[in-house]
Formats: C-alpha cells, structure tokens, sequence
C-alpha cells in the first residue's frame, strides 16, 4: 500500500506551488472545463428553510455598481447615503425586522450590508414600501436603477432587481453545491450522487459563474451573557 506521505503525494501537493502547473490550469484546464461543462449562474441570498433557527439573523449582501467609478461619483453616492441617512435607518426600524444594516463603498460598488430575520421579499417590499422614495436618490446613482424607478412604485421589479445583485452564499456543507447545481439545471439533486473527488472542481467552476460569493451563511448566536457579566466576573469593572 502507498504511503500518504510518500514521494508521488508529495508531488501532488505540490502542483499548485508550480509555476507550470498555475499556467496549464489558468489558461488550458480551467478554460476546458467551462467550455465543456459550464455550471449555471446561482441566486443570491439565504435560500428557503423550513428550520425556524435559519430564519433568523439571514444576511444580505447587496452590491450595487455605481454609474459613474469615479471618485467624484463615490462621493455624489457617499453624499445620498449621508443626506438620508436618519430617513433610511427610520425606514429600518419601521421594518422591524432588521439587526442592522450599513453602507459600504468597496471597488466600483455602493453595497448595503444587512441582517435581517424571516422571508427575504417581505423584508425588501417593506423596506421599499416605506423609504422608496428616498432610497431612490442612491437607486439613481447605480447601474440599471433608473429602470426601477420611482422604486416605491416597482417593488415586485426591485424585490427581483435586489436577489439577482445579492451575493450567492456558498453552502456551509460544500457538498450540498451538487444538490444547488443540479437544482438550477431542473435535473433532481443528487440523483445519480457526485463523486466527492469532483467537488474541487465543481467548486471552480461555479466561482466563475458567480466571481462574488459569501463564504457560508455566517456565524450566527446569541450569547448567553453580556459583555457587562463577562467584566464583572473577572473582576475588570468599566
């Protein structure tokens, strides 16, 4: 029987540390892959779940592409969030379903961030139900928002606008992405089952149908104490 350690899998680990073999996969492999088996795009979001406990604290990371890159037009988006910022965090409140929700400017795209509990449409039609108006001021300043617009009048366009720009979250189990790709070809998942040994790249090719991903669904809790408890006990005081 082969050592685990022996020479040939040491070799094979190896492989990605060479500069050969990172040119052939970049410019020969991968590229066949996609030609031959390309995976189809996946929707952003937390999917569905009969589990109360993966209804609550379900992220969204939306990402907007700006109109204009520039840094004059980051800062006519940098200028909308802050000119209504008391209104959209009211809008958050009223929503009440929300953690908390911030606004980031990272490459050339204005993304929200946000935390919220329960079905993800509700969410979105409440939030633009009751600031559309305002939140159109930010809509105007990214690609395809003028389609959309006035927002408050389009909910069912921007509810579908917001899942195709929220960030596909990759399975916290990756060997459920089988059962996600075959589902998004109508085939039924895992029927016949997947080797295991083409999760790598299965993994690979559906990061070049959806670039941006978030990395699982996060870590989610309620802890137990509070920070204040925590000091007590150890004697820290504020």
């Amino acid at each position: 029987m082969t050592s685990r350690n022996g020479w040939f899998n040491r070799y094979v680990n190896s492989l990605p540390e060479r500069g050969w073999f990172n040119f052939l996969s970049r410019y020969v492999v991968v590229p066949y892959w996609i030609w031959k088996e390309a995976k189809p795009k996946l929707p952003g979001g937390p999917r569905p779940s009969p589990q109360p406990s993966e209804n609550v604290q379900r992220m969204m990371n939306l990402i907007m592409p700006l109109k204009d890159p520039s840094p004059a037009g980051r800062a006519r988006a940098t200028l909308a969030i802050a000119q209504n910022v008391d209104e959209i965090f009211a809008g958050l409140d009223n929503v009440g379903t929300v953690h908390f929700a911030r606004f980031l400017l990272i490459g050339n795209n204005i993304c929200m961030i946000s935390v919220y509990d329960g079905d993800f449409s509700n969410y979105i039609r409440d939030f633009i139900t009751t600031i559309g108006s305002v939140f159109n001021d930010v809509m105007s300043l990214v690609e395809g928002g003028d389609e959309l617009m006035p927002t408050e009048h389009n909910v069912e366009k921007f509810i579908d606008w917001v899942h195709e720009h929220d960030l596909f979250q990759a399975p916290d189990f990756p060997t459920d992405l089988f059962g996600l790709q075959d589902a998004a070809k109508g085939l039924v998942p895992n029927d016949p089952p997947h080797m295991i040994g083409s999760l790598p790249r299965d993994l690979i090719l559906q990061l070049h149908a959806n670039p941006n991903i978030s990395l699982g669904g996060g870590y989610r809790a309620y802890p137990g104490v509070s920070a204040a408890q925590v000091r007590s006990k150890f004697g820290v005081g504020w």
